[in-house]
């Protein structure tokens, strides 16, 4: 896995892509938007009644999966870091009103990713990805929330423990999502230089 975004001209970005790396951005993808829930109940959409969707209450509790914890976390710290009721009411009606949008960029980020890779045609060994800056941003964000939800499951609190999992014999059955959260790591910084570039 060896491509790396690089600067359009006129803005965006645009990197190689193998059909493996296809493939693994894409299950990831689909893996994430289904950790993170369905969006609309089938048939509503936001035109059906704006105004309701605005005044729908989200959860107040923070998740129970330390994935979901990790990308939907407490606004004020968390009730093992603050023991104070008025901050954690503070930040369970935070969450209430924040939590659905969130999880709805979340699942839109997610979803241009997938669908900008189902428009590739691989032909030969690459295919080339092209993205707009309004792409780019969703994919910083898609690429963003796949590092935390990988980075949580392998437990990884600093730069140190990528560098120890990095050390892992081939056999231990970690050695590739340890491999996809660096791979992941290096997209994501090599599309934030393209944009600053």
């Amino acid at each position: 896995m060896t491509g790396h975004f690089e600067p359009q001209p006129g803005g965006g970005a645009v990197v190689p892509l193998d059909e493996v790396e296809i493939s693994i951005l894409r299950s990831l993808a689909v893996q994430l938007m289904e950790l993170i829930g369905p969006g609309e109940a089938a048939g509503e959409s936001e035109s059906d009644d704006l105004l309701a969707s605005i005044f729908n209450d989200g959860p107040s509790e923070p998740p129970a999966d330390p994935v979901l914890a990790r990308l939907f976390p407490d606004a004020y710290g968390g009730p093992d870091l603050v023991p104070d009721d008025d901050v954690r009411a503070a930040s369970a009606e935070f969450r209430r009103y924040t939590e659905n949008d969130l999880r709805a960029r979340k699942r839109e980020d997610a979803l241009a990713l997938i669908r900008a890779l189902d428009g590739l045609a691989p032909a030969g060994d690459s295919a080339l990805l092209r993205l707009d800056a309004g792409e780019c941003r969703q994919w910083l964000g898609a690429l963003n929330d796949l590092r935390l939800a990988i980075g949580t499951r392998l437990e990884v609190t600093d730069e140190e423990d990528g560098g120890e999992l990095l050390r892992l014999p081939d056999s231990d059955p970690r050695k590739p999502m340890v491999m996809a959260y660096l791979w992941l790591g290096g997209l994501q910084e090599t599309l934030v230089d393209s944009l600053m570039g």
